[in-house]
């Protein structure tokens, strides 16, 4: 049998509690009929449903009051889950979809720090020297932060950030300046914790993560 999925709380008075998907249509919200029943008022009696159709998971809001989004996006319609997904009802919920049992963190403590930054990458998490970057990176800040992270100080050609931050497009439409600009945001997010500069440009060559402890 196939280990079900699980959404996890990610922060205020139900952090870290875990509800299994078990049923094909798994419901969300504030009805006491609901699969896992959210009592904040701001929750719609039916808010989401997930589904699962050929294997997959998939997001639908049910037409909620205030709303759905995915990764910082707004949620319209249906939309697909990947693990590691963070899921906002109602800007006042937060909960992280798991695929599989392998991958859920045993705690929800900050990850051992290997230099001043460090991420989570399941629960899309920014600590700098410890501290939790509240509110969250965008989804593309993210990517593009992961990307240096795991680079361990190697560049990362323009090239690589397109690849990773807008996959499938080809750079299509992405102009340098784009990129530019993202880098800009990413830094002014990391500077709100601390103003030393992580991302290093590299001339010629594209940008470095320089996570030395300092």
């Amino acid at each position: 049998m196939d280990e079900q999925p699980v959404l996890i709380a990610r922060e205020g008075e139900l952090a870290g509690q875990r509800w299994t998907i078990d049923a094909d249509e798994f419901v969300v919200g504030r009805g006491s009929d609901s699969n896992l029943v959210l009592p904040e008022r701001q929750v719609s009696r039916y808010h989401i449903k997930i589904l699962r159709q050929n294997g997959r998971y998939l997001l639908q809001d049910l037409g909620s009051k205030n709303g759905t989004h995915l990764n910082g996006e707004q949620v319209s319609g249906t939309v697909p889950l990947q693990d590691g997904d963070e899921i906002q009802i109602a800007l006042c919920v937060k909960l992280v979809f798991v695929g599989t049992d392998a991958t859920l963190p045993l705690t929800f403590d900050p990850p051992t720090r290997q230099g001043a930054l460090t991420i989570d990458e399941l629960q899309r998490s920014v600590f700098i020297k410890g501290e939790l970057l509240t509110p969250p990176l965008s989804l593309a800040q993210f990517r593009l932060l992961q990307l240096l992270y795991e680079g361990q100080g190697a560049v990362s050609s323009r090239e690589d950030i397109i690849e990773v931050v807008w996959p499938g497009t080809d750079g299509i439409g992405v102009s340098e300046q784009a990129i530019d600009a993202l880098v800009r945001r990413l830094r002014d997010r990391l500077a709100e914790v601390d103003d030393y500069n992580y991302i290093v440009t590299v001339r010629g060559h594209g940008f470095r993560l320089d996570n030395a402890p300092h």
